[in-house]
């Protein structure tokens, strides 16, 4: 299942959504035309929990690095689907401040999620799926029936259904948990996307309500 675009309008546009997303495109081309390998750039800006647990102050700042570096072009791909499709209805929810504080502190709570199943790892972890979990996790609370345009393919079955907010990310978050139970942490962070998520669900009401 793959979504298409939301059927939910927004009053404001969604600035910062569209910065975050140009930002994370950027990074991406910008790190590929460096005439360095992407083991340097991960050395130093990608989140490696080893690091962090051993030495936080210095590895701190690769908990917010990371988020804005990705692995390959379709890892990039898929994240800026979500963070378009979702995002746009959060910043009108939250205002560009709160929305901004959001995203990050998501990502954090994602980041630290992600250490907690392996302290000593020595894989870098990078990609903003972890805050964009977050902004999953709101949207199912604010949103729960808005109607999610989606592709869905079966083999060789294939349509473009109209499915409700409530199911599709419900689907979404039951493949993170079944992902991460099945494959434990592996290369992909899954613990990372169900802790972002988690936080979502449980902040975006006091953080809508903050003044």
């Amino acid at each position: 299942m793959i979504p298409l675009k939301d059927e939910n309008p927004t009053k404001n546009f969604a600035v910062f959504t569209l910065l975050f997303l140009l930002l994370n495109i950027f990074v991406f081309i910008y790190g590929m035309n460096l005439p360095v390998h992407p083991s340097v750039l991960y050395a130093n800006y990608a989140l490696i929990p080893y690091q962090l647990t051993h030495n936080p102050i210095d590895a701190f700042p690769t908990i917010y690095t990371s988020m804005f570096m990705h692995a390959g072009i379709w890892h990039l791909g898929g994240n800026m689907l979500y963070l378009w499709i979702f995002g746009n209805n959060i910043e009108d929810v939250l205002g560009k401040f709160r929305f901004i504080l959001f995203y990050f502190v998501c990502g954090t709570i994602a980041a630290f999620g992600h250490i907690a199943t392996d302290t000593q790892s020595p894989i870098p972890m990078v990609g903003a799926s972890g805050a964009i979990s977050g902004i999953l996790g709101a949207y199912l609370v604010l949103f729960p029936f808005a109607r999610i345009k989606t592709f869905i393919f079966l083999g060789f079955f294939w349509t473009i259904a109209r499915v409700p907010a409530i199911a599709l990310l419900l689907i979404w978050i039951g493949l993170q948990i079944w992902n991460s139970v099945s494959t434990g942490a592996g290369g992909t962070a899954w613990f990372a996307h169900i802790g972002g998520f988690v936080a979502g669900v449980f902040l975006i009401l006091p953080f809508k309500h903050i003044r």
